[in-house]
């Protein structure tokens, strides 16, 4: 069998081992699964990472093989191989759960993301934008996304508690919004309560000093799905702490999902209540960790798509590479360039990032680029422009200035000499000679089309202002 083969192969063994698992576990642990071989009756499957070949090899083994037996009878082993790359955008043959349990009938998020408790009492509103769909999954946080997906598909089962922690900026917001999200799309009757434990403590005091504590209560115990935010924050705030713990207990007792995300794993929380901590580690516990070069610049790439704008591949490769605090800080980046690019009417390049990059981050040096380039002007002389011009529309040096006059080439030239004469002065001659001893009045006709254009053209004006801050001016 190829490839597509073994793809459709998995697939009808896959619809044969859902019924006989839990949906949580189902959409966990052969999330991004696929059939890599099948030989004298030895089946070899690959997953994501060793938690997922661990739960298959020693919980799911049995419904496995009699899953495969039903379709395949040749098959009587299994082997699990770890392949992290399954599921990741250049690997194409892991197997999308989600698209498999989803139903056929389309689904839509209530208009009301926003869910009342009491009077003068209500959640944060869901920010709609964030999908488990639109997170960019990577090697470190893999396992996180796929709990959130389990979740989602079967709120309130087997991993409840989810508690998702990691350091600052790295989308634990964004996943515990978009599992909210994702949980309104699946079961649009639900009720979804998503706050801060700043937004918590505040709603409690309000409660108590309207002296509306027990309808505060009442309400709060009747949500399917409760998401706080940033729990560390509750510490040292015993009533916060109390109200939360009976509210953890009645949700949890009542088979109601709760989700909850910090900065540091249960047992590394400092002024929590011991009771609540053992709370927190009775069901799953995610790390998300700073994403690898790989998904830093796929994160940067589905950036792009969604605010619909073209950056050169070697510029966010830049970003990705440099920045190595956090995500939000490598989107803030990627948005300051995109609005500075718009302001002045320009495209981001290397040199005008490097120089947010700097300004934001105060790094002592940033691979790829030369530093030493924003101290003097960088287009000295013609052939400096030249240069510039070439790397930056990616053409030979020896086209730029040759007698090729393909459609490529011929705008690129006709800004080259355009720059070299505003912005170094230089004669028509002179730059006629520069570009295999062309003559003035060649020079002369593409300077004066570069000027029309720049009054009616925004991308020549873009190019013209992009290669201007390249030059140094």
């Amino acid at each position: 069998m190829n490839e597509i083969d073994y793809k459709d192969f998995w697939i009808q063994i896959l619809k044969k081992i859902e019924p006989r698992v839990k949906m949580a576990h189902f959409v966990t642990w052969f999330q991004d699964t696929a059939v890599l071989e099948v030989k004298d009756g030895m089946m070899i499957v690959g997953v994501p990472n060793v938690y997922a070949k661990g739960w298959l090899e020693n919980k799911l083994n049995g419904e496995l093989i009699t899953s495969i037996k039903e379709v395949d009878p040749t098959v009587n082993k299994v082997v699990f191989e770890v392949h992290p790359n399954l599921g990741l955008a250049d690997d194409h043959r892991g197997v999308d759960i989600k698209s498999l349990t989803a139903s056929d009938k389309p689904r839509k998020v209530r208009g009301k993301q926003e869910v009342r408790l009491a009077e003068g009492v209500s959640s944060k509103c869901l920010n709609p934008k964030y999908t488990l769909k639109s997170f960019v999954v990577g090697q470190d946080n893999r396992l996180a996304h796929a709990a959130c997906m389990a979740v989602s598909a079967s709120p309130g089962s087997s991993y409840n508690p989810l508690f998702v922690y990691g350091g600052v900026g790295l989308g634990k917001t964004h996943l515990l919004q978009a599992t909210g999200n994702d949980i309104l799309r699946n079961f649009p009757d639900k009720v979804v309560v998503y706050a801060t434990s700043e937004k918590f403590t505040n709603e409690i005091i309000e409660a108590i000093g309207k002296r509306s504590a027990k309808t505060f209560k009442d309400r709060y115990r009747n949500v399917d799905c409760l998401i706080i935010d940033d729990i560390q924050f509750l510490a040292n705030k015993e009533m916060t702490q109390v109200e939360f713990f009976h509210t953890f207990n009645e949700l949890y007792d009542n088979g109601k999902q709760i989700i909850i995300s910090s900065d540091k794993a249960p047992k590394e929380l400092k002024g929590l209540e011991q009771r609540l901590i053992s709370r927190f580690e009775m069901g799953m516990i995610v790390d998300v960790q700073f994403p690898d070069f790989e998904t830093r610049l796929a994160i940067l790439q589905a950036k792009c798509r969604e605010h619909q704008v073209l950056i050169a591949p070697d510029v966010l490769e830049f970003v990705a590479y440099n920045v190595r605090n956090s995500i939000r800080e490598l989107e803030g980046v990627l948005l300051q360039a995109i609005a500075q690019a718009e302001l002045e009417k320009s495209t981001p390049t290397i040199r005008s990032v490097a120089r947010i990059v700097k300004k934001l981050n105060k790094y002592d040096a940033l691979a790829g680029y030369d530093e030493k380039g924003d101290d003097r002007a960088v287009a000295r002389s013609p052939k400096d422009v030249l240069s510039i011009v070439a790397g930056y529309y990616k053409i030979p040096h020896d086209e730029l200035i040759g007698l090729d006059r393909h459609k490529g080439v011929m705008r690129p030239r006709q800004i080259a000499m355009y720059l070299i004469r505003q912005e170094l002065k230089h004669s028509f001659e002179e730059i006629g000679n520069l570009f295999s001893g062309r003559n003035h009045t060649t020079v002369m006709h593409a300077v004066d089309k570069v000027v029309k254009d720049l009054r009616k053209d925004s991308l020549v004006l873009r190019d013209v202002n992009s290669l201007k801050q390249e030059m140094g001016l």
